[in-house]
């Protein structure tokens, strides 16, 4: 990742090339799906929801399972399983009194392994 002590590079003119604009601003997603992509990952930015989908990738499991994984309280796992259940990256299902979680999707587990290959590039 690039430092945060440098500054950005900048252009030293003040050309704008109209072809490039018009081409990125057509294939620029329309409507409220930038700001939905921003709130997804959102969702993605706190360290203890990764590890909870970082789990649920490895096994179903339920909240006293994943409480006792990440030394947290199940309260504090079933809040952050209802913000990721917000944000359709987890499902349940139940089975008897025991309410088991899994990733929703193949997309989910993508979405890490890009973002983990990302930072561990060189």
């Amino acid at each position: 990742m690039a430092s945060r002590n440098q500054p950005a590079e900048r252009c030293d003119c003040e050309v704008i090339h109209g072809t490039i604009v018009s081409q990125v601003m057509n294939e620029m997603p329309q409507g409220n799906a930038l700001y939905d992509l921003a709130e997804l990952f959102r969702v993605f930015g706190d360290s203890t929801r990764i590890r909870i989908l970082w789990a649920l990738d490895a096994a179903e499991m339920c909240v006293c399972d994943i409480a006792y994984l990440l030394n947290m309280t199940q309260s504090a796992i079933s809040h952050q399983l209802r913000v990721l259940k917000q944000a359709k990256l987890v499902k349940n299902r139940r089975d008897g009194k025991v309410v088991f979680y899994s990733l929703d999707d193949n997309h989910v587990k993508q979405i890490l392994d890009q973002g983990l290959t990302h930072i561990t590039e060189e």
